[in-house]
Parts: structure tokens; sequence; C-alpha cells
């Protein structure tokens, strides 16, 4: 089994900062991208950042130049560090990795997400 756990978020002040994370645990052979989604009430989920196992990123247009996404691939883990956060970036935070596991008959890629995190910017 494989399991995405976060970590981080809360409560903070608009222009204020908080950091993610989020760490890949289980039967693992590889992770191919991990990354961030976002989901405020009453919309759908979005992108917010990814990160490829080679160390490409890419950014959801309202977060670019104020976020940073990272890993660290001998932890399996996934970080977000987000500055000048906006009451607008109020939402669910999500991770997502590409995880391959080695199975008896081969191996096996699946999307896996974790349960959410939750941020709050006060204005």
């Amino acid at each position: 089994q494989v399991q995405l756990v976060e970590s981080g978020g809360g409560l903070v002040q608009a222009g204020g900062s908080l950091s993610l994370s989020c760490a890949a645990s289980g039967s693992i052979f590889s992770i191919n991208t991990m990354g961030w989604y976002r989901q405020a009430p009453g919309k759908q989920r979005e992108l917010v950042a990814t990160v490829t196992g080679g160390g490409s990123t890419n950014y959801g247009g309202s977060v670019k130049g104020r976020f940073t996404v990272s890993r660290d691939n001998a932890k399996n883990t996934v970080y977000l560090q987000m500055n000048s956060l906006k009451p607008e970036d109020t939402a669910v935070y999500y991770c997502r990795a590409g995880i391959s596991r080695r199975m008896t008959n081969g191996i096996n890629f699946d999307d896996y997400w974790g349960q959410g995190t939750q941020v709050t910017v006060s204005s």
C-alpha cells in the first residue's frame, strides 16, 4: 500500500508565510511527478505546483512568484513554501504523486492523493 501524509498548513494573516510537506510511504518502486493542488469552497480543484523527479517545476498562474515547490527524492517528500499569502489562497491543499509499485506481475503505476490540509489566510 501507499500513503501520502501531509503536514503543515493552518491559519496565517495576509502577507504571511506557511509551508507544507507531504511524505509518501509504502511499497514504492519509483515516484514520478509530485505536487500540490487546492480546492476552495464552491470551486473546482486547481493546480498549485508540481515538480518532476528531475526537478522541473510548473506553477498555477495565481501563485507564480509567491510559492515554491521542491522535493527530496531520498525522503519521497514534496514541499510547498508559500509566501505573501492572500485571502484568496484559502483552501484545502492536497498532495498528489504518480507512484509506481513493484507487483508480482510487473510494475503498476497509479495516482495517489493525500487527505488534504487546510490553509486559511485572514485579511
